[in-house]
C-alpha cells in the first residue's frame, strides 16, 4: 500500500520527500519505540537530521541553508510524522519562528542568530502561547515595556518548544495598551536563552508526543536590546499571522503523516488475523471502516495541497491554512481511532504503534490554534 504517492507534490519538491523518507525509515521508525518510553529529547536524531539536510532548510542559501519551500516542508513532514510524531515535531521545532526573522529582520539580526540556525549550529523557539491563553494571540499578557534603549520583559509564556534547549527564542510580548487597536499592541523580540531574567523548565511528562519537549518559561524583569526587536513596534501579531498561514498548512502535513501510520497499522493487523474461522479482513464491516479511512486520508491530502498552493500564491491564505489544517488533523484522529477499533484489545497494549499513533493525534489538533479556532477563521474569511 502506497499512501503517499507523489502525483499531488510539485515536481521541485519530490526529491526532498524521497530524501526525508529515507531519512525516517533509517533514522526515526526503529528509534520511535524507545523515545517514546524514555522521554528523552532525541539528540542523536535531531543532529543527524542537521547532517542530512532536512533540519532548518526553509532558511534560506544566502544564510546558509538550503532554501526549501512551503511545498517541500510540507512534504518532508508527512514522511516524518508517518514515523513517528514526537520526534518530527522535535526535528521541525529546530527552527520554529526563525522564518519569521528571515521575512521581517535586519541584515545584522540575519547574521547574528538566523545563519547559526541554518547551519545547523544553534537552535530556536517560537514564545507564543501563555498559562491562561492559547489561541487568542490579541489576549496575551506577557509585557515588554520601554526603558532607553531595551525593553523590560515580565511574564510568563507556557508550552514552548526548546523552551530549554533553545539558544535563542522568538518572543511575542505586548509592547502596547491601546484598547481601539486590539491587533497593534504587540512586537516581535529575540532573546537569547541566556539572558537574566529567562528562566524555563520542562512541562511535566506528557501522553504523547513525548521525544518533543516543551516549557514553561518565566520572565522576571528580563531585559533585550532595543535592537533585538524585529520589524516595528506594534507589527507583531501581523508578522505572527502571515506565519501561522504556512504553518498550519504544514500542520496539516502533521495530520497526514498521522493518519498514514494509522491506515497501515490497521490494514497490516486485519489482514494477518482470523476470526470465526475466517480472515478478519473478509468482514464487510471492516473493509467498509478501512474504505472510510481511505478516503478521509485522501480527501485530507487533496484539500491540504490545494492550500499549500493557495498558501504560497498569497490567495486568500488564512482561509486554506484553517481548512487544511482542521480537516487534516481531524482526519487523523478519525483513522486512529477506527484502527483502534479494528486492533480490538490489542489496540490498548502500550508498546503498539497504533496505541502511539492514538495519542500523538490528540496534539495537533491543538497546536497552532486550535480547530475550534480554526473554524471561527473559515467562516469569517468565505
Amino acid at each position: 500500500m502506497e499512501l503517499f504517492e507523489e502525483s499531488v507534490v510539485p515536481e521541485h519538491a519530490r526529491g526532498v520527500k524521497r530524501e526525508a523518507r529515507e531519512f525516517a525509515e533509517e533514522y526515526i521508525t526503529p528509534a520511535a519505540e524507545e523515545y517514546y518510553r524514555s522521554g528523552e529529547y532525541p539528540w542523536d536524531i535531531l543532529e543527524a537530521g542537521m547532517d542530512a539536510g532536512l533540519v532548518a532548510q526553509d532558511i534560506g542559501e544566502e544564510y546558509g541553508g538550503r532554501g526549501l519551500d512551503l511545498y517541500e516542508i510540507l512534504a518532508i513532514a508527512e514522511e516524518f510524522y508517518r514515523a513517528d510524531a514526537g520526534i518530527a515535531l522535535t526535528l521541525q521545532l529546530a527552527s520554529f519562528g526563525a522564518e519569521m526573522l528571515e521575512e521581517h529582520g535586519d541584515d545584522e539580526q540575519r547574521e547574528e542568530y538566523l545563519r547559526p540556525v541554518a547551519e545547523n549550529e544553534q537552535i530556536t523557539g517560537l514564545a507564543v502561547s501563555e498559562p491562561q491563553t492559547g489561541s487568542d494571540l490579541a489576549g496575551m499578557s506577557t509585557t515588554a515595556r520601554k526603558e532607553g534603549d531595551e525593553y523590560v520583559v515580565d511574564g510568563e509564556k507556557y508550552w514552548i518548544g526548546n523552551g530549554v534547549e533553545a539558544d535563542w527564542v522568538t518572543l511575542y510580548a505586548k509592547t502596547g495598551d491601546d484598547p481601539d487597536n486590539r491587533y497593534g499592541n504587540f512586537s516581535m523580540f529575540i532573546v537569547p536563552t541566556d539572558l537574566e531574567g529567562y528562566d524555563a523548565e520542562h512541562i511535566p511528562e506528557k501522553m504523547a508526543m513525548r521525544a518533543s519537549k516543551q516549557a514553561h518559561i518565566e520572565f522576571d524583569g528580563m531585559r533585550v536590546p532595543e535592537e533585538n526587536r524585529i520589524g516595528p513596534e506594534g507589527a507583531g501579531f501581523w508578522m505572527l499571522a502571515e506565519f501561522f498561514n504556512h504553518g498550519r498548512v504544514v500542520v496539516g502535513g502533521h495530520g497526514l503523516g498521522l493518519a498514514a501510520a494509522a491506515i497501515e497499522e490497521a490494514w497490516s493487523f486485519v489482514h494477518d488475523r482470523e476470526a470465526f474461522g475466517r480472515g478478519v479482513s473478509e468482514f464487510q464491516t471492516v473493509q467498509h471502516k478501512l474504505a472510510d479511512m481511505r478516503m478521509a486520508f485522501e480527501s485530507a491530502r487533496a484539500l491540504n495541497w490545494r492550500a499549500a498552493e493557495k498558501v504560497a500564491n498569497d490567495e486568500r491564505p488564512g482561509l486554506w491554512a484553517a481548512m487544511a489544517k482542521t480537516n487534516s488533523t481531524e482526519a487523523a484522529t478519525k483513522c486512529a481511532e477506527d484502527a483502534m477499533t479494528l486492533h480490538g484489545g490489542r489496540s490498548v497494549l502500550a508498546d503498539r504503534r497504533i496505541a502511539r499513533v492514538y495519542r500523538d493525534v490528540r496534539i495537533p489538533v491543538i497546536y497552532e490554534g486550535a480547530n475550534d479556532i480554526q473554524r471561527n477563521l473559515i467562516y469569517n474569511q468565505q
